[in-house]
């Protein structure tokens, strides 16, 4: 039988994973053009690190705290704008639109579009190339906006297409965002399905199933017309009519910065609201700050120590796994077999996380280790595989290849040369993917919780449980560590990668 929330949910899906998406997409080329080749440039690529840092469901956690009907925004202003003395019943988080839903990816996904744009225009070369092409632009004519858009973006946009595909595959299909933060009645599509899963009726499991393949369908779909929309004759004459536009004065990068300004004060309030919260006691509205403060939730924080140890342990052995495995890979792979199998290297990225997990729970039955930690090291391990292959892949495939001659001129083999030149010029984009592999294996939550069969605790699971019920505090703390976590693996990667002097 149809169930009758079936059609609402993919709407749903449909709505909040392709508005944040081209939202998402328009912000990031809107912030590249007043910040490529000005001041600003530097400071964005400096503040993508902490942002990208911050776990989505930790973002989510504490972004629901902000604006909440209880929540931090509307405190700040009742004393002088809305006088009200008790929470509204308003519908800021969980909201049948989707809305706030939508407002966290945004957040999220522009600092990974930037970052990944980031990573191919610090390229020195490519760098060196568009400042040429937009001055000959400009030299021609046409205004800074007009040779970005015309010259700089049509070579930048190719560069993102997995990204971007990323980006709409995991707006669409998001399960533990959605169950923080998404409209509840009905839920996505992707909620749906998980629910589904989880019963142990067989007919609602093959529901559940179902639906999963049903959100993977409509994925494709929306896909496939957006690879159609971005060649159609119009679009493309869209980018190369030759109108100039206005010729603008060159000024400093005031819009650039506001955006900046609006990401980095955005991500400073939440983290500053989870802060916050994990340390309140008494804290009745519309007071601004607590009455009181206690350290219980930190202290039932310590308490948990196995929760802590597995998600390091899962953390650092999936990301070690995920390296070792992409190092052996560009190393290894002739130039054919990556261009073609890189694909499915990718393909965690563009399905649903739901479908994709009802595989890797496949797999981890017919191995005989479902709900064994290494079972779950395989599901964290793949999840980690194709983001470290995307950090590390511009610094490994641009490595000169004339040092690899220079080492053999000098009777050097190959493991020499991997071991004391290669390797050690490449240290930092090692650590670096690293850290990544470690940030995303912390996140992971629904391969924790569907392979790992409910026996294995990591802070995220907890995190997001949490979030559904009324412990504010404790909530705030596991969100909290779920952010530094992650911190602390980049500060650690920052420290391996730094520059060394000899003699």
């Amino acid at each position: 039988m149809l169930d009758t929330q079936l059609w609402h949910a993919l709407t749903l899906s449909l709505w909040t994973g392709t508005a944040s998406a081209l939202l998402s997409i328009a912000l990031t080329g809107w912030m590249l053009r007043h910040g490529f080749d000005t001041p600003l440039w530097a400071w964005l690529v400096r503040w993508l690190a902490p942002m990208l840092a911050v776990p989505h469901a930790a973002f989510a956690i504490g972004f629901a705290f902000l604006i909440a009907p209880s929540g931090w925004l509307l405190r700040a202003l009742s004393p002088w704008a809305t006088g009200l003395e008790a929470p509204p019943a308003w519908s800021t988080t969980q909201d049948p639109w989707g809305l706030g839903l939508i407002a966290v990816l945004v957040a999220k996904e522009v600092p990974f579009l930037l970052w990944a744009a980031a990573s191919h225009l610090q390229r020195p070369d490519v760098a060196q190339r568009l400042r040429r092409e937009m001055q000959l632009a400009r030299s021609m004519g046409y205004g800074r906006r007009s040779a970005w858009w015309r010259v700089a973006w049509p070579q930048i946009r190719p560069r993102l297409r997995w990204p971007m595909l990323a980006v709409l595959a995991y707006s669409m299909t998001v399960v533990d965002l959605a169950l923080v933060i998404g409209p509840g009645s009905p839920p996505t599509l992707a909620v749906l399905a998980w629910t589904w899963l989880l019963d142990a009726d067989p007919t609602t499991n093959s529901q559940g199933a179902a639906a999963a393949w049903l959100l993977a369908f409509a994925l494709s779909l929306v896909a496939a017309l957006w690879w159609l929309a971005l060649r159609l004759p119009a679009w493309r004459r869209r980018w190369s009519d030759g109108q100039r536009g206005p010729v603008t004065r060159a000024r400093f990068p005031d819009a650039g910065w506001l955006g900046l300004a609006a990401l980095a004060v955005t991500y400073f309030c939440v983290m500053l609201a989870l802060a916050v919260g994990s340390v309140s006691g008494v804290w009745p509205f519309p007071a601004l700050w607590p009455e009181t403060y206690t350290g219980e939730a930190w202290a039932s924080v310590a308490r948990s120590a196995v929760t802590v140890s597995t998600t390091l342990s899962l953390g650092a052995a999936s990301s070690v796994a995920a390296l070792v495995w992409s190092v052996a890979w560009l190393e290894t792979a002739p130039a054919i077999w990556d261009h073609w199998l890189r694909r499915l290297v990718y393909l965690p990225l563009a399905l649903p996380p739901v479908l994709w997990v009802l595989g890797i729970h496949a797999t981890a039955l017919w191995l005989g280790i479902e709900a064994t930690w290494s079972g779950l090291w395989l599901a964290h391990t793949l999840g980690c595989v194709p983001y470290v292959l995307i950090a590390l892949s511009p610094a490994y495939t641009g490595f000169d290849p004339r040092l690899r001659f220079v080492a053999a001129s000098l009777g050097h083999g190959r493991l020499r040369f991997l071991l004391a030149i290669k390797w050690p010029l490449l240290r930092a984009a090692l650590a670096s993917a690293l850290a990544v592999g470690f940030a995303v294996s912390v996140a992971q939550y629904l391969p924790t919780l569907f392979v790992g069969a409910g026996r294995f605790n990591t802070v995220t699971t907890e995190a997001v449980t949490l979030a559904a019920g009324a412990q504010r505090s404790l909530t705030s703390a596991y969100a909290w560590l779920q952010w530094m976590l992650p911190v602390a693996g980049f500060m650690l990667a920052a420290w391996a990668g730094r520059p060394r002097r000899f003699g």
